[in-house]
């Protein structure tokens, strides 16, 4: 069996985000790796419309934008979400962009680095239900850049490598190992066929 296919998603468009130097950093770790591929996915390359329309669920998907994010979403075996926390959630435009699927994410896990307000602690919990809800499996471990980190980070323009986080390397092992696991398990049940039995 081939090596599982992860998307680094980074979950915000904003002009000044910090997800991508975050998602930049989690990457360079991940890439380390033997038994997993890693691919960044950016969601300012699928600049998709409010979603308005039936759940994908029933209705097949039209807009040209979502049906290029399904392809990719069904490509992956496994997810590692890079999210900011806005307001006590994830950003909207990635809430948009999870609506935009369905059956693309099934049965796949999820893994998360979370940024902000208390390490956005609150987003990915949030985040884990709605990806329970659309069948994914999250991990139990996620990275949490918070504090003075995140502060020095974002806003004095310090670097990964100058602040030296060994906390936070360590638990994106852990994270990883747990993603490492799942992707594996998963994407062994879902080539056994669609009850994961034989």
């Amino acid at each position: 069996m081939s090596k599982p296919r992860i998307g680094i998603i980074i979950g915000s468009t904003r002009e000044n985000r910090f997800g991508e130097k975050a998602a930049r950093w989690i990457h360079g770790i991940a890439a380390r790796r033997t038994d997993l591929d890693f691919e960044m996915v950016d969601l300012r390359d699928y600049p998709l419309p409010f979603f308005e329309g039936a759940s994908p669920l029933f209705v097949p998907v039209a807009n040209e934008v979502a049906q290029r994010w399904g392809r990719k979403m069904a490509e992956l075996d496994g997810y590692l979400f890079v999210t900011a926390e806005y307001n006590r959630s994830i950003t909207g435009v990635l809430k948009n962009a999870l609506d935009w699927a369905y059956r693309e994410y099934n049965r796949k896990p999820a893994a998360y680095l979370g940024y902000g307000g208390v390490g956005g602690a609150r987003a990915i919990e949030q985040l884990r239900l709605i990806n329970i809800e659309l069948q994914m499996a999250p991990t139990r471990t996620g990275v949490h850049i918070g504090g003075a980190d995140a502060y020095a980070l974002m806003f004095q323009g310090k670097s990964f490598e100058e602040l030296e986080l060994p906390q936070l390397v360590k638990t994106a092992g852990t994270m990883l190992d747990e993603l490492a696991w799942w992707s594996k398990v998963l994407k062994s049940g879902r080539a056994a066929g669609p009850s994961g039995g034989g």
